[in-house]
């Protein structure tokens, strides 16, 4: 009886070796936000702040069909405060 569960055991073993277990590619979460270009943006500078876009662009909002690119969340707030200030000022 024992060679009898041997070959069981063994034949079992190799078949559940064949299965490969598919791998599933997830989305790694990672601390880089969207990146944005200043060709996105019809600004060339934060209107909030005044740092050139070209500095880099973290945040961006639309405005009366155009998007316009900040250097912060804070500075898309203040701009959003009031829109209408900052692009009388362009």
């Amino acid at each position: 009886m024992k060679p009898v569960l041997v070959v069981v055991f063994y034949a079992l073993a190799f078949t559940a070796c064949k299965n490969e277990e598919k791998k599933v590619e997830m989305p790694v979460a990672t601390t880089d936000t969207a990146k944005f270009t200043p060709a996105m943006v019809v600004n060339t500078k934060d209107y909030s702040c005044g740092m050139p876009v070209t500095a880099g662009i973290s945040d961006t909002c639309h405005y009366e069909g155009k998007a316009y690119g900040f250097c912060s969340t804070e500075c898309k707030n203040e701009f959003l405060k009031d829109p209408k200030k900052y692009l009388v000022t362009k």
